[in-house]
């Protein structure tokens, strides 16, 4: 019986580990019989939660804002570096397969913002979509809730940035060009390559490459705010492409770029050592080396300062080859980024019984 992992299509991990606040844990057992059927593919699923509270905050020095909506638990893209698995964990769900399968939509996500953002001690400062879920994901189509959020940012004249990797992002551009000449709204759009092969295994069900830029000419276009985030270089993997993922994205229009470093944390580094030895076999070892030289000997590095670029001769290498990029053409610098206004916010009037009588 042959027990490697094997490739699910439509799909980024390979397994479901147990995760790491788990007390049990479920082994495979051979019993003898030789089975010539394959597993059956996973489908999706989604449950309604009802959230308490949408906006999360942070602190983090290597963040560019401070408060965050994520409108899903979980991202059906799959793409199988996402350091943003091990959240699933804190549902008793795993980081692999669970992660992007087993979803969860936060129905109710614009009601609860319209009462946040009414509260007396509110403080306007731009909130990203894309923090910790593709806002974009294939389940939006259906649930739309990344739309109603902006909907209810937009009445409020509240500063907007979104992250994704999927296309489906020109649906919204009806909200977003109006916030976008007010000086509300910016996008990012991630590229991590321009190969589509290695793209539809590193992130399966996320937009494919050429379909991304196309999102970004037609966001710059109209007159929206655009940059690309280069993201994640994997070196020996996806590094080679930097340079033509940072021309096409100029040429399609974007106006700012940036890169990280690919991050392992907790769950995620196993998962993607198993992806590789379905997809890479013969290139696992190396690429996990030059990660580790990135990474003071690690497969990940938490640390502030560094986890975003890494360190090393290699690391310095990439943010050599990309800053020379970057001025070659003419991509804004970090002091000449857009701002986004935060003075126009009108906060929604906060909901009363009086008012519901007339309602």
């Amino acid at each position: 019986m042959n027990d490697a992992p094997a490739r699910i299509k439509g799909r980024g991990a390979a397994s479901n580990p147990v995760g790491r606040f788990e007390s049990t844990r479920a082994e495979r057992e051979d019993d003898g019989w030789w089975q010539e059927f394959e597993a059956p593919r996973p489908g999706t699923t989604v449950v309604d939660e009802q959230a308490r509270s949408i906006i999360s905050r942070n602190d983090s020095p290597d963040i560019p804002f401070d408060q965050s909506i994520n409108p899903y638990r979980g991202c059906e893209h799959g793409c199988i570096y996402c350091y943003a698995r091990p959240t699933h964990e804190y549902l008793n769900l795993s980081s692999g397969l669970d992660f992007e399968t087993r979803l969860t939509a936060k129905s109710n996500a614009a009601e609860v913002l319209r009462r946040e953002l009414a509260k007396p001690g509110y403080v306007v400062s731009p909130i990203n979509l894309g923090a910790s879920t593709d806002p974009y994901q294939p389940i939006e189509r259906r649930h739309a809730i990344t739309r109603q959020v902006i909907e209810v940012l937009a009445r409020a004249n509240h500063p907007l940035t979104i992250v994704t990797k999927n296309a489906l992002v020109l649906r919204d551009l009806d909200l977003l060009l109006p916030m976008a000449h007010a000086g509300l709204a910016q996008v990012f759009i991630s590229v991590t390559t321009l190969d589509n092969v290695l793209a539809s295994r590193l992130e399966p069900r996320a937009s494919a490459p050429h379909a991304r830029l196309r999102a970004v000419a037609e966001l710059a276009a109209a007159g929206v705010p655009v940059g690309v985030f280069v993201a994640p270089v994997i070196p020996a993997l996806t590094d080679s492409d930097m340079e033509g993922v940072m021309e096409a994205a100029r040429e399609a229009g974007a106006t700012t770029i940036s890169y990280t470093l690919v991050r392992l944390p907790h769950q995620v580094a196993p998962l993607f050592r198993e992806w590789l030895d379905v997809h890479f076999p013969q290139r696992a070892s190396h690429v996990m080396s030059l990660i580790q030289q990135m990474r003071g000997g690690r497969d990940n590095d938490p640390r502030f300062g560094s986890r975003m670029k890494g360190e090393g001769l290699f690391a310095d290498l990439l943010k050599r080859r990309f800053e020379l990029t970057r001025k070659r053409l003419g991509f804004a610098s970090r002091e000449e980024r857009v701002e986004l206004r935060c003075d126009l916010f009108q906060p929604p009037r906060a909901p009363s019984p009086q008012a519901d009588l007339f309602s």
